[in-house]
């Protein structure tokens, strides 16, 4: 009977739906801020038990516009839960919450981008890297527009153990659009293999938990919508700096359809590239003819390992982005045509800069 009170005292009081709510504060989601309610209870309640249980646990919920998914958070029995709101719109329903649940509901009027999650929950709930994850877990409803350059700077803090990952191996579930939850857990072969299946499976256990139909939405966007979990892992299947990882995938998947060869080769100014591309092709033992789709993991890390070979035998390539030199040639051309038609005429500052950077 006593387990049964306790159960019950995590329940929310009597409230006005979250339909009425938006009706009375006459709420409306926005179209720029890619703004989708979900007002079905019992899929809030399914996003939540994707996270495990939250029974006396610390939570911070992104982005919680009216507050259905806020409700099923309380409702599992969240100690603590932070929610970080972008609109001021939805304050007023928050606190409204916040009321109901008294001493477990913070609010927090800002941009999840920029806020420091490190500082909002106590240190005395960190656990160590190595071992169980805290009862710490980050859920959210993600706008679209934010969804994938959060969960960027989210695997990088992952990777440096910074932000919410101070306290350990913090775990999320988050939804997103259904092409980028198929993105982030496609398998090696898979035609959403992508950058993101690479960066996120090399930090996390990533699991794609169930995809809820747009109609569900209000309202409705033109997609479904994924619900993704991730658990980080003890360690990253590469073991590079994060920066390098990325650049290294971003440069293989910018030719997502030729052989992988053709993105490795942007690594490298033009001048040394084919020469670069074949020694690290050599030295990672990876057939240069198969498509960036097609490679496996630990494929990747050799290729990650042998990049960061030859950039500390010279340190010059890390900084090199070829879309630089790019950009190099083509303000040396403009200024060639500008001033002359022959070549010695050009600026010798744009002269330098251009051929030191091809000698590279």
């Amino acid at each position: 009977m006593a387990a049964s009170g306790k159960l019950a005292s995590f329940r929310l009081p009597p409230l006005p739906t979250v339909g009425e709510l938006i009706k009375l504060y006459n709420l409306r989601a926005e179209k720029q801020l890619s703004q989708n309610f979900l007002l079905d209870l019992r899929l809030t309640d399914k996003i939540v038990r994707q996270a495990g249980s939250l029974r006396d646990a610390h939570v911070c919920e992104v982005g919680p516009g009216p507050g259905g998914l806020t409700r099923s958070i309380l409702n599992a029995g969240a100690a603590d839960l932070l929610v970080v709101e972008k609109d001021t719109r939805f304050i007023p329903g928050l606190k409204l919450l916040s009321e109901a649940a008294p001493g477990r509901l913070r609010i927090v009027h800002g941009d999840i981008l920029t806020y420091r999650l490190d500082r909002g929950f106590p240190t005395n709930i960190s656990k160590p890297w190595e071992g169980d994850p805290p009862n710490l877990h980050i859920i959210g409803n993600l706008p679209f527009s934010v969804s994938t350059p959060l969960i960027i700077k989210w695997l990088e803090n992952v990777a440096n153990r910074t932000g919410p990952f101070t306290f350990g191996r913090t775990r999320l579930t988050l939804t997103f659009q259904k092409e980028v939850a198929e993105r982030l857990t496609a398998s090696t072969g898979s035609k959403q293999r992508s950058r993101l299946s690479i960066m996120a499976q090399n930090l996390c256990t990533v699991h794609n938990c169930f995809t809820i139909p747009g109609r569900a939405f209000v309202p409705k966007p033109e997609v479904d919508v994924g619900v993704v979990h991730f658990t980080p892992l003890v360690q990253p299947q590469i073991q590079q700096p994060f920066q390098l990882v990325e650049k290294v995938v971003r440069n293989v998947f910018q030719f997502r359809r030729k052989h992988c060869h053709k993105g490795v080769e942007k690594l490298f100014p033009e001048a040394r590239r084919v020469e670069l591309t074949q020694e690290m092709m050599q030295q990672a033992d990876v057939d240069p003819i198969l498509r960036p789709t097609e490679l496996t993991i630990p494929q990747f890390r050799a290729l990650a390992d042998a990049y960061a070979r030859l950039c500390a035998h010279e340190p010059a390539l890390l900084t090199y982005e070829f879309r630089e030199e790019l950009r190099l040639k083509h303000v040396a051309r403009k200024s060639n045509t500008a001033s002359s038609p022959t070549l010695t005429d050009a600026p010798s500052g744009v002269a330098e800069s251009s051929a030191t950077l091809l000698k590279k």
